[in-house]
């Protein structure tokens, strides 16, 4: 295994080799081939440099070394060396075709392209640039040489440089131009961003900084010391130019090349050392900040150096866990990680969901569509040196929190501690699936801090960016923007298909109104006909049972009538006519000695009641 200084020390060699600046790129390259520095550097530069080997062992073919003592990296113990020599590619080639060497060499607002072949020296690149910018070699030095500051008569072949260089020239002794209209081209200066490539000189590390020309140099040197841990006062620069004097100059006036500027920064360890470095490199400026200096002038009394106070606060700061370990509530732990963030970060930054995320799928995707947001998930991580510098910027700048809070719900959570960190990649996997929390798991802890934007697309959760801290806030505002026009189509889609479906509903729900009604419409009237028919049987009962008791009062009357005597009779007999209502005549005889009643009874036993009906005698007519 390879230890993290060996690491540290293939890797600066590998840069010093390729010319290639970017550390993640370097580092994916030697990873591919397992940290075999040869290995890595045959495989880009096998065509230019030649095939290299290593001191480790085997036979090389004698050739010009690679000098260490010209790279900035610490030397390396003799059982480890890294230094390296290139060799020729076979036995029978006898002579070498001669390699062009591509320079971009910038001045102020200008760039020059220079083409020569590695046969050439430094020299003859400084008289290509006098007659291209009119300044003569003697006031001219040429900066940004992988290897530090080199001689005029020096070969580039020696230097060992990749096809495609970037230099800058520094005119210390020359005043700056003048312009009729500087307060316009300042003001344009304002609101142009700069680019700073600060090489860390102790552990040979750059960090590619984006800053506004609104920023001052001390906000730069405070940057820096959230990145190195090296306090403001014990810094040591090089590379600005003569005109920044004053911590408190913003970047515009400060001479800086425009759009990207080159700086040096290491640790002075004592003020003697400072001197001695000063006139070792008296070509360079040098710039040793002495602000902040007056809150800690006593801490020498005390026995504590300055470095050791800074250092405490800044362990100190570090120390404070962003979230609980092994938290029992999400909403509890989002609670210290917002009241955490505002006291490192200020009291303006995005408004963190407090709750857990389900609740926050909940608030974002399963709503009405005209209600819906994206989710973005912060991933925080104390140990990566991004993550300062990204949330103190990007994070909480005023354009981020605005759109943030109005297209987004944001979650936060902390991945600097391994049972965090192992919570939620179980909550990564049960909701966005494997591959996705594999993608985290891999990530490095300086490729912290991770914006992850997820979009709720019908029954899944979609991850639309993984968004990496080595960003600036114009690239972090165009990729939320980016996946807001994505959402919003989507979005625009889900309405439509939503205002169909309740349309669709509206028309069910209408007919189904109407088929009740209908229903209660058939069932009254099915209702009113039952009692209908059930009166009516009810009547034609009432009426039978009627008929039934007439009936059978009429044969009882007709039973209880004394028989008809016969015309020829002793006693005297009357014989009466009685007209129906229907015109019909009923005739009997009746004894002169019979009641009255027995009239009214025969009547009756024909069918005409007595309470129902009257007899009458016509002449005269009474009852």
């Amino acid at each position: 295994m390879t230890s993290n200084m060996d690491r540290e020390m293939i890797l600066a060699d590998f840069q010093a080799c390729t010319g290639i600046e970017n550390i993640d790129e370097a580092i994916t390259l030697l990873e591919q081939n397992n940290w075999d520095l040869v290995a890595a550097i045959n495989g880009v530069i096998p065509q230019e440099n030649g095939i290299l080997q290593s001191d480790y062992g085997g036979e090389t073919i004698s050739g010009p070394a690679f000098d260490p003592a010209s790279h900035p990296a610490p030397a390396p113990a003799p059982s480890s060396s890294s230094a390296f020599r290139p060799v020729m590619p076979s036995r029978q080639i006898v002579e070498r075709q001669p390699r062009m060497l591509d320079f971009r060499v910038e001045y102020r607002d200008r760039n020059v392209d220079v083409v020569l072949e590695d046969s050439c020296t430094v020299g003859e690149i400084k008289q290509i640039l006098e007659n291209e910018l009119q300044i003569p070699v003697s006031k001219m030095l040429l900066k940004g040489w992988k290897t530090g500051d080199v001689e005029d008569s020096t070969v580039l072949k020696s230097l060992h440089l990749p096809k495609n260089n970037s230099l800058y020239v520094l005119t210390p002794d020359l005043p700056p131009p003048s312009s009729s209209s500087h307060s316009g081209a300042l003001q344009e200066s304002l609101n142009q961003n700069f680019m700073l490539i600060i090489t860390h000189r102790e552990v040979q590390r750059e960090y590619n900084l984006n800053f506004s020309g609104s920023s001052t140099i001390q906000e730069v040197k405070r940057n820096v010391y959230d990145l190195t841990s090296i306090p403001v006062r014990h810094q040591l620069w090089e590379g600005w130019p003569t005109s920044a004097t004053d911590d408190s100059m913003c970047l515009a006036e400060s001479g800086l090349s425009y759009p990207c500027h080159r700086l040096t920064v290491g640790r002075r360890s004592s003020p003697a050392q400072t001197q001695e470095q000063s006139e070792e490199q008296s070509t360079d400026v040098h710039m040793v900040s002495d602000s902040d200096g007056d809150d800690f002038e006593d801490a020498s009394e005390f026995g504590v150096d300055d470095g050791e106070v800074f250092g405490m606060a800044s362990s100190a700061l570090r120390k404070s866990p962003m979230m609980p370990e092994n938290a029992e509530n999400e909403g509890d732990a989002l609670l210290q990680f917002t009241a955490e963030f505002s006291s490192r970060y200020g009291d303006c930054h995005p408004v963190f969901f407090i709750g857990s995320l389900e609740a926050a799928f909940q608030e974002a995707f399963y709503v009405k569509a005209r209600d819906r947001k994206l989710l973005a998930i912060y991933l925080h991580h104390d140990e990566s040196v991004l993550t300062n510098v990204f949330c103190s910027q990007m994070l909480c700048a005023e354009s981020i929190v605005s759109y943030l809070s109005q297209n987004f719900i944001t979650w936060a959570w902390d991945l600097t501690k391994d049972a965090n960190r192992a919570r939620f990649l179980t909550m990564c996997n049960r909701h966005f699936g494997s591959v996705v929390a594999q993608t985290i798991r891999t990530q490095k802890t300086d490729q912290f801090p991770l914006f992850l934007i997820i979009m709720g697309k019908r029954s899944s959760n979609e991850v639309l960016n993984v968004i990496q801290g080595n960003t600036t806030v114009d690239e972090l505002m165009m990729r939320l923007m980016a996946a807001m026009e994505i959402f919003t189509a989507q979005q625009q889609e889900d309405i439509k298909d939503e205002d169909e479906r309740e349309a669709r509903e509206n028309v069910k729900r209408e007919q189904d109104e109407a088929y009740r009604l209908s229903l209660e419409a058939d069932r009254a009237k099915r209702e009113a006909h039952e009692r209908e028919m059930a009166e009516q049987f009810r009547l034609e009962q009432i009426r039978k049972e009627q008929e039934e008791e007439r009936e059978a009062i009429r044969l009882s009357l007709e039973q209880a009538l004394p028989p008809e005597p016969k015309e020829e009779n002793a006693e005297p007999v009357s014989k009466l006519r009685i007209r129906t209502p229907s015109g019909e005549f009923l005739e009997r005889r009746f004894l002169a000695s019979n009641k009255l009643q027995i009239v009214f009874d025969f009547v009756a036993s024909k069918g005409f009641p007595w309470d129902e009906f009257k007899l009458l005698s016509t002449f005269p007519r009474r009852d």
